[in-house]
Parts: structure tokens; C-alpha cells; sequence
């Protein structure tokens, strides 16, 4: 019976235990990188840059040539190489006495500067080059503006900061006026300061701050947010790799969830030919709460949407330019979740006395059409079981509006976005771009024409130009090249749909497995992680299918899962509010589908499943292990908002709600950190300045004090996106997985190139 039972188990074994993963296998994954599979598409985006006025563009593609430049006439269906190649190159290279790639050619902004003329930059000039007449004219560019100074819309005044005031400065003689003199930098007029900037405690350097205004349409007028930052809190990052041996602190400006002092923002607005100013009557307002107004050509208006602490609320106001009067027109409350600042659309029609709105209200993002003078609705324009993200253009002689949308066809993945028209009055509503894909348009300055580039996780871009009356196709322009993917054995991820324990909801997400996958063997498998409720993490383009991280994991052995479960975007706010004040949530419907699809996919090994993510998916990969630890049994977190209440403010605010209460405690890693009891790797760049590293170590404090077992891998001198990308890390990774998950031995410090 001995012999027997042996004879099976060295049957068995081959399925279940890897050999050694090799050098060879490490190399394949690192082919399988983004950055290296990008190098393999082309013809794959066309990005117009189109004529003033007018529907013909320029753009760049990538081909097997290089990089090279076309122009499309919509009216003629003419597709023409914007320019000889050859020829400019010759000339660029003469006036620069350089060596130049005809087909690498460092252009910057090409443009249409009239009839056979392009302008552009290069090497930090600016030249018109003569298509016909092969001329090539160095342009007198004008000043590049710096950070703190901005340019009116009719090109004659420049607004600028200094010393906490603000200033215009005539364009063409350089006089200055001064509009304020009661400011200070702390306390100044425009004076914004970028969350993400860093100064060196240690240097004894000072904010670097840049200017925020809105110029009204006409350039008539200048609206000056006044920012209060004297008590605003700053966070400190250690820099450790420095030249020398003396450490430094470096801060940066950042409000924290359930702050009780934070910077104020109050507005003013500038008459530009009197030179004078007026309070706008708003009361001040959190700034991280939002400053931007929206403005309209042939409106004498501005608009300001104002959201509340704890984004129950938003009110929109209109504002007069020569009064500085704030005019409510509509409230909007949501008091028991959230009101969705992502869903913030407005388009006024000043001659109609009509606004449009998106809005959640009847449990979808639509539209609606309101009296601009009374804010009293008028109709619903769209309805119905789908979500709209948002208004592209607007006819009002036709009284015909577009805009995108996904899931308004119940057979297609409700995440493709389509461009629709209705009509004003809601009806009529149109489908203009009929494949079945995520599609993105640009709509010529005329209105007359739009490029759309669509694609889907499996199927490779497509360009197209179509008419924007009726969304007929006029020429196609590009044809993504994905030869090479091929030849390298790529092959699309598999997608799936699993209806949610609730019985009702469908949960879609993708499959991706290695490029040799055998379906007689079993694979461990890792979930791929981004629950926060702002985004989804499948892949809804092939360039997002293709340019992650997963595939490389998978190439390894692994199979890699997609999921988009209850509490994500882009689908009733019913399905959205789950992850309300309970961010861990999400993880709940990761386990079920991954259990479900096990049923039917039996190549899936579910008694070893992994997870990783970076950021908001960081939080997830730990809280997976901490949440469900008989099910997740390896954890990769990067740059991970460990506590909600470490966090920036509005995010967390958003979501988990105001004040930072006990519903933060809940959802805390770090507080319960005593839990683990997988394998766990956590990473940060000690130079995070999005996601401070102190929530990664006070993660680490927390498990070191209940004795448990974890690894850790600070990256000096990186930030948030930079650790992510890190060559070490990513190998880091893998040797992770490899060894925990798939209990096998792997290269020893393999090195991505």
C-alpha cells in the first residue's frame, strides 16, 4: 500500500509543486513589463491637434518607421504626411548643426499655422516650417511665463504674484499695477500652494508657491481666490540619501481627515481697466474643499460650485463680475452618504436661462436641464439604468446635447463608454459610436467632426473620424499594429460576470493568465487590487490591458485576477455608497467571485491566493490578509493608506465620512495590524509625498508589537508613483510570490534591465 500511495503522490506533485523558477522565466516576465511591452504597439492613438477654427489636424503616431507626423482633411477624407520627414529633418539639422532622426524628430505642440504652414517647437525654439516652399523660419516666441504669472485670454495682460498681493502687468510695455497690498505669503491673494510641494526643512527653503486666478472670458475681469494657510498643517518626510552623512527633513503642505484647522479661502473679484476689486459674498470655505469656477463665452457670469465638510452638500452660485455678488441657485444634499464631487458637470446657457446639471438624485448619474434665473428644474434630459460621465458638447439652435455614457445597453459591459445624443427636452436619444468598446473622442473646433479612438481588453485600438451630426464614419485614420504582441504569445485576458451573494448585482472583471498557460494544471492565484470608490481597476482599453503590471506576474506562473465590486465607480450610486464609511468592504465581493470563478475554472488554486496593490490598492493588500486570513495567504502593499485618518484630507473625507470617527478606527490596518497572519511585504518610498510613509511604519510598529512576522523594503529618495516603479521592487515582488505562494525557489538577484 506504501508503494502505492508513493506512486500516487509522485503523480500528483507535478500539478501542484513548481520546479525551481529560472533565470529564463524571470527574463520572460520582465519582456511582459509596460515599459517594454509599450515599444511593441503601434499606429496605436491619434491625439488631434486640430486648426483654430476649422476640423483639419495634425498628430503623431508611433510607427515601425519611428515616430511620424500626419494630417487629416474630414471634409476631403484626405490622409497626408504632415510634412517630408526627410526634408525637415535636413533643415532642423542645418540651423541646429545637429544630426538628427528624420523619424525621431523632437517636435513639441505641432500645429497648423495656416494654409501649408505647421508650427512647432524643438530643441527650445520655435519655428514655421513651409510644406510647399521647404522654408523653415526660426518664430519670435514670447517669454515662457513662469509659475506665478498668468496670461489673459486676449494675450494683453499678464496677472502675477508677489510678496502675498497680486499685480497685472501690461503685456506690451511691461507696466505694472498693483490691485492689492494687504497680503502676505502666508496669507495671500492667488498665492495656491501644490499639495505635492516639497521643501527642504534642512536648506531652510521656502513654500513654492504658484498663482491661481480666473480670468472671465473677455479678459475684463480677474477672479482671486485669497488663500489663509497661517495655521495650515505640513507633513515631514526623513531624507536619508543625501551626498554627506547629515539627514534632512523635507515638508509639504497637507491637511489630514478630520482636521479642525485647516486653510480658508475666500474670493475677490478685479475690474482689469479700473483696477479695482470687491469681496466676492461668499463666506470663507475650506480650501480643499474646491476654488475653481466655471466660465461661459457671452456670459457676463462666473459660477462657483461650493461643497460642505463632510461632502453632504453642494450649492451652486452665480457670481457677478462687477458686483462681487454670489447668487444661490441650487442645493443638493445627500445626508446619509455622500454627494459624488466626481459627478460635478455644468454647462450654462446664459440666452436660453437654462443650466445644465449631473446629478445622482434618482440613483444614476444623469442629466438635468434647470431655469438659470429660478433653479427650478425643467426636465430630466437622460434616464435610466446607466451612468453618464458627462456633457461633451452642446447645440442650442438644434437643442441637441452629447455626451458618454456606459451600461445604457444591458448585453454590454456596463464600464464601455459610448457618445450619445438627446435632445434637450430628453428623447431622441442616439448611439453614435455603435462598436463594442470603450471609445474616447475629440470633437473638432467647428463641431462638425470627432476623432474617436476605441478599443477593448482584447481588441487593439481603432481611429476613426466621424460626422458629429450622426456619428457616420468618414475615414479611418489609424489601425493599432500588435504583430509583435502576437509573436511574443500575448493573448488576451479572459473576461467574466458574476452575479454578487445579493442575487441582483453583476460584478465583471478579467482573467489574465501566463502567455503558456495549460489549463490541466493548477495555478496559484493573485488579485490584482484598486478598490478605492473614485475609479475601477479592469481594464476597459487594450492599452490598459496590455501596459500593467499583472501581466508580468502572471508570466511567472500565476494567474491574475480583475475585480470591480460593490463600493467602485461608474455604476448606480446604490452600488457605489456600499463602501461608504466601510473602505475595506470591497474585499468581501473579491472573495466571492474568486471562489465562484474557482467552480468553473478548476485550473484555479484557491487554497493559495495572493494579493497586491499600490496606494488605495496597498490598503487593500493588507487589509485583505487582515480581513479575510484564511483566504488570502500573501500580501504585497506599496505606498498604502494604511488609517484613513493619516490620509489626505478630502479623499477620506469623501468617502469614510466627517468627523474622522469611529468609523476610521474600523477600517484601520494599524489597529489591526494584531490579525496578520499571512505573509506580508510592505513597501514605501520615504519621499512619499501623496501617501505619507509614517502609515507604513506606524504599520510596522503596530505588527512588531503583536509579534508578528512581515518583511519590509523602504525605498530611499522615492515618492508615490517613482516606488512604484521601482526596478527593485518589481523583482521584489516576484521573489515574494514565487516564494510564498508558489512555494518555489527563484533566480537570486535577478536584475530587470
Amino acid at each position: 500500500m506504501r508503494k502505492i500511495a508513493a506512486i500516487i503522490l509522485i503523480a500528483i506533485l507535478p500539478f501542484f509543486v513548481p520546479a525551481q523558477v529560472t533565470t529564463a522565466d524571470y527574463a520572460r516576465a520582465e519582456s511582459f513589463l509596460q515599459r517594454n511591452l509599450e515599444k511593441h504597439l503601434y499606429n496605436s492613438w491619434v491625439e488631434p491637434s486640430w486648426e483654430k477654427d476649422g476640423n483639419a489636424f495634425i498628430y503623431s503616431v508611433t510607427t515601425r518607421n519611428g515616430r511620424e507626423y500626419f494630417m487629416i482633411n474630414p471634409a476631403q477624407k484626405l490622409k497626408t504626411p504632415a510634412f517630408d520627414h526627410q526634408k525637415l529633418a535636413a533643415l532642423l539639422n542645418e540651423k541646429l548643426n545637429d544630426t538628427l532622426n528624420p523619424f525621431r524628430l523632437p517636435l513639441t505642440n505641432p500645429e497648423i499655422a495656416g494654409r501649408n504652414l505647421i508650427s512647432f517647437g524643438a530643441k527650445g525654439k520655435q519655428w514655421i516650417f513651409n510644406t510647399k516652399e521647404n522654408i523653415l523660419t526660426e518664430k519670435k516666441a514670447d517669454p515662457e511665463l513662469d509659475k506665478k504669472e498668468s496670461l489673459s485670454p486676449d494675450k494683453k495682460w499678464i496677472a502675477k504674484i508677489d510678496g502675498g498681493n497680486i499685480f497685472l502687468k501690461e503685456k506690451e510695455n511691461g507696466t505694472e499695477h498693483r490691485l492689492t497690498g494687504d497680503g502676505t505669503p502666508e496669507n495671500g491673494y492667488g498665492y495656491n500652494l501644490d499639495w505635492y510641494a516639497t521643501k527642504n526643512d534642512s536648506k531652510g527653503e521656502q513654500n513654492d508657491y504658484s498663482i491661481e486666478v480666473y480670468w472671465s472670458r473677455d479678459s475684463k475681469h480677474l477672479i482671486v481666490p485669497r488663500f489663509d494657510r497661517r495655521n495650515a498643517r505640513r507633513l515631514l518626510l526623513y531624507k536619508v540619501d543625501v551626498e554627506g552623512y547629515q539627514s534632512e527633513i523635507v515638508s509639504y503642505e497637507r491637511g489630514l481627515a478630520g482636521d479642525s484647522i485647516v486653510p480658508m479661502v475666500e474670493f475677490y473679484v478685479f475690474d482689469v481697466d479700473g483696477k479695482q476689486g470687491k469681496k466676492i459674498n461668499l463666506p470663507p470655505n475650506p480650501a480643499f474643499l474646491g476654488t475653481g469656477f466655471y466660465t461661459f463665452e457671452g456670459n457676463p457670469n462666473a459660477y462657483f460650485v461650493k461643497y460642505h465638510r463632510g461632502y453632504k452638500t453642494r450649492e451652486l452660485f452665480e457670481i457677478d463680475y462687477r458686483t462681487g455678488n454670489a447668487r444661490h441657485i441650487l442645493t443638493e444634499n445627500y445626508p446619509k452618504t455622500f454627494v459624488d464631487i466626481y459627478t460635478e458637470s455644468l454647462e450654462v446657457l446664459y440666452d436660453t436661462d437654462e443650466f445644465i446639471w449631473r446629478s445622482e438624485q434618482d440613483g444614476w448619474s444623469h442629466l438635468y436641464r434647470y431655469s438659470l434665473s429660478t433653479g427650478k428644474l425643467k426636465n430630466q434630459i437622460t434616464s435610466g439604468n446607466f451612468y453618464v460621465y458627462g456633457i461633451e458638447h452642446i447645440d442650442k439652435k438644434s437643442g441637441t446635447l452629447w455626451f458618454m455614457a456606459g451600461g445604457a445597453d444591458p448585453e454590454r459591459d456596463p464600464y464601455q463608454k459610448y457618445l450619445y445624443s438627446i435632445s434637450l427636452k430628453g428623447g431622441n436619444m442616439k448611439l453614435l459610436t455603435p462598436q463594442e468598446a470603450t471609445h474616447d473622442i475629440r470633437i473638432s473646433p467647428d463641431k462638425k467632426f470627432f476623432v474617436d479612438n476605441f478599443s477593448s481588453h482584447a481588441e487593439p485600438n481603432s481611429a476613426v473620424v466621424c460626422r458629429m451630426n450622426d456619428g457616420k464614419q468618414v475615414m479611418e485614420a489609424e489601425k493599432a499594429d500588435i504583430d509583435d504582441l502576437l509573436k511574443m504569445g500575448w493573448k488576451p485576458a479572459e473576461p467574466f460576470s458574476v452575479l454578487a451573494d445579493d442575487g441582483e448585482t453583476m460584478l465583471y472583471g478579467l482573467i489574465i493568465k501566463p502567455a503558456n498557460f495549460d489549463p490541466s494544471k493548477k495555478y496559484p492565484v493573485i488579485d490584482g487590487t484598486y478598490t478605492g470608490p473614485h475609479t475601477i481597476r479592469a481594464p476597459k482599453t487594450f492599452s490598459r490591458s496590455v501596459l500593467n503590471m499583472d501581466l508580468s506576474l502572471a508570466e511567472l506562473g500565476f494567474v491574475v485576477v480583475n475585480i470591480d465590486g460593490r463600493g467602485t465607480a461608474y455604476r448606480s450610486k446604490k452600488f457605489h455608497d456600499v463602501s461608504y464609511t466601510r473602505l475595506g468592504y470591497g474585499l468581501t465581493d473579491h472573495v466571492y467571485v474568486i471562489k465562484k470563478l474557482a467552480e468553473t475554472h478548476p485550473y484555479m488554486d484557491i487554497t493559495r491566493v495572493g494579493i497586491y496593490g499600490h496606494s488605495a490598492g496597498g490598503y487593500d493588500a493588507t487589509r485583505a490578509l487582515l480581513l479575510f486570513p484564511d483566504f488570502y495567504k500573501v500580501g504585497v502593499s506599496s505606498a498604502a493608506d494604511h488609517d484613513h485618518r493619516m490620509e489626505k484630507i478630502w479623499w477620506p473625507e469623501l468617502y469614510q465620512g466627517f468627523p474622522a470617527d469611529t468609523q476610521y478606527h474600523n477600517q484601520s490596518n494599524i489597529t489591526n495590524a494584531h490579525l496578520l497572519k499571512g505573509d506580508l511585504l510592505i513597501v514605501t518610498g520615504d519621499m512619499d509625498n501623496n501617501v505619507n510613509p509614517s502609515a507604513t511604519y506606524k504599520l510596522a510598529g503596530e505588527l512588531t508589537k503583536s509579534n508578528k512576522d512581515f518583511e519590509m523594503i523602504v525605498l530611499p529618495n522615492e515618492d508615490h508613483s517613482t516606488c512604484y516603479w521601482n526596478k527593485y521592487f518589481i523583482r521584489k515582488r516576484w521573489d515574494f510570490f514565487v516564494k510564498h505562494l508558489m512555494g518555489a525557489g527563484h533566480p537570486k538577484e535577478y536584475k530587470i534591465k
